[in-house]
């Protein structure tokens, strides 16, 4: 199955397959309804102190990419996420969903190279 990455401002489609936000805070005016979500794994995405850290600076994005990949490691809440996106991708097209503005420099790209990593 395929997994793929879109930002929660763009539509919803039925090729998204499972969407899943990985977002720890709810995106700005978003109505639940409208997101079409079928899950919301906080726990997948980076720590507050992280987050706030990297702040989106492209300059940081390598230093940033090491720490979150150290959490998915070492985080028991954030492992069992990682663990229930895999579980999902046996059966569906999953759709990762985030509200960061880059779609290249942020935590979503991450994760997504890093369940592919577990799926070999």
């Amino acid at each position: 199955m395929e997994l793929k990455l879109k930002r929660i401002y763009e539509s919803p489609a039925e090729t998204d397959g499972f969407r899943i936000l990985v977002d720890r805070l709810w995106p700005r005016g978003v109505k639940k309804k409208a997101a079409q979500l079928d899950a919301w794994l906080k726990d997948s995405a980076p720590s507050p102190d992280l987050r706030k850290w990297f702040d989106h600076d492209p300059e940081k994005f390598a230093a940033f990419k090491e720490r979150y990949e150290e959490e998915l490691v070492m985080n028991q809440q954030t492992a069992a996420a990682v663990a229930e996106i895999l579980k999902q991708l046996e059966a569906t097209d999953i759709t990762l969903v985030y509200a960061a503005r880059d779609p290249e420099i942020n935590h979503v790209v991450v994760l997504r190279d890093y369940v592919e990593s577990q799926r070999k």
